[in-house]
């Protein structure tokens, strides 16, 4: 008697609570979880502020960030990457992708990998992603069908953000192709084509002045120049700011070769400047591998660095402390400028609404015994 009057209060019970729970559901659902508006509206600042906060960028103001974590305490704000996934179907990795005009891939990689500019970039976007583990996965795109199947292969292998490295900006499609998409992306340097892309670069016409007063200064009275390619931001910028400092300076023309970044490049335009004018004593190059190259040429030819000619170089990469004697040259943080870009691409992730950012870096002349 007692088991089955105590299974019919069970049953009673459990009914009762269903029929309870039914009701919650229908007539009282569970309130929506904090998103980044709410933080935001508590905080009194904007949406991409509180993903910075929230994805542990650095270069917040220490107030700034306080308040937001004050807002995210108050409102009980969780970051869901997971949900997130579930929505967009992406798992929040992240694909480092070089970008390089059809050739062969022997030459591709020997001339990416070759570069230490390469490797500095790198250097700086592990740096700043590996803290919120994750680990970039890196793509190599050199031609124009594997530009056309590069989205395809993001969505199948799970990647929601690209950080960009285009050798050759100026021809190259893909930023404004992974923008169309809605991919969000950063890039290394200027695009070449206008496109609504995040990007990072060095202030390149200062820091060539930098090179021209540098040269100047020496007393150096026949100047020259070994440019990087003609289809390259950098190039141009490098290039045009060389020759207006010069031409504040007085000098109406200035030799140019133009180079290939490489440097065998920097060997063969040092020895057509040479070939042009054998008496030249300054001499500004675009980048330090081409310096190096320029060396060589000059060394060949009886040519003593600085005393016959003043020699000075760009990146200050590990090159330019390999070179004989050490290069002068134009410093652009390379480890700073790509850890900005994993940053930038980051907030784009949390925020795909947000707009288009840039962080121009600036130059330094870092003087060693090459002029």
């Amino acid at each position: 008697m007692t088991f089955v009057i105590g299974m019919s209060w069970a049953k009673s019970w459990e009914s009762a609570l269903t029929a309870c729970y039914k009701e919650g559901v229908t007539t009282h659902p569970p309130p929506a979880p904090p998103t980044l508006e709410d933080v935001a509206r508590v905080a009194g600042v904007s949406r991409a502020t509180v993903s910075r906060v929230v994805n542990s960028v650095r270069n917040v103001d220490p107030k700034l960030r306080e308040t937001v974590e004050r807002a995210i305490a108050t409102t009980g704000y969780v970051p869901n990457r997971a949900a997130r996934s579930l929505v967009t179907r992406r798992t929040g990795g992240i694909a480092l992708v070089v970008s390089e005009p059809e050739r062969h891939v022997e030459a591709f990689t020997g001339g990416v990998f070759g570069d230490p500019f390469f490797g500095r970039v790198v250097e700086g976007v592990v740096a700043h992603l590996r803290p919120q583990g994750l680990h970039p996965l890196l793509m190599l795109v050199d031609s124009d069908e594997e530009r056309e199947k590069l989205v395809p292969k993001l969505r199948q292998e799970q990647v929601s953000g690209v950080l960009l490295i285009s050798l050759h900006p100026a021809e190259d499609p893909l930023p404004r192709m992974l923008t169309d998409a809605g991919v969000p992306t950063a890039l290394f340097a200027r695009p070449g084509r206008p496109a609504p892309v995040s990007y990072v670069d060095v202030a390149h016409q200062d820091g060539a002045r930098l090179a021209a007063d540098r040269l100047v200064e020496r007393g150096c009275h026949r100047v020259a120049t070994i440019a990087g390619p003609a289809g390259t931001p950098a190039g141009q910028d490098r290039l045009a700011g060389f020759r207006d400092a010069m031409a504040r300076h007085g000098h109406a023309y200035v030799a140019v070769a133009e180079g290939d970044f490489t440097e065998h490049g920097g060997e063969r335009a040092m020895e057509r400047l040479l070939a042009e004018d054998p008496a030249l004593d300054g001499l500004f190059v675009a980048n330090d591998l081409m310096a190096y190259g320029a060396l060589t040429v000059l060394r060949e030819a009886g040519r003593r660095v600085p005393d016959d000619v003043a020699v000075i170089g760009f990146d200050d990469s590990r090159v330019a402390l390999s070179c004989r004697p050490r290069l002068t040259t134009v410093r652009q943080p390379v480890e700073e400028m790509g850890a900005a870009m994993a940053r930038m691409v980051l907030d784009r992730m949390a925020d795909p609404a947000g707009r288009a950012e840039s962080v121009i870096f600036d130059a330094e002349l870092v003087v060693r015994d090459s002029a």
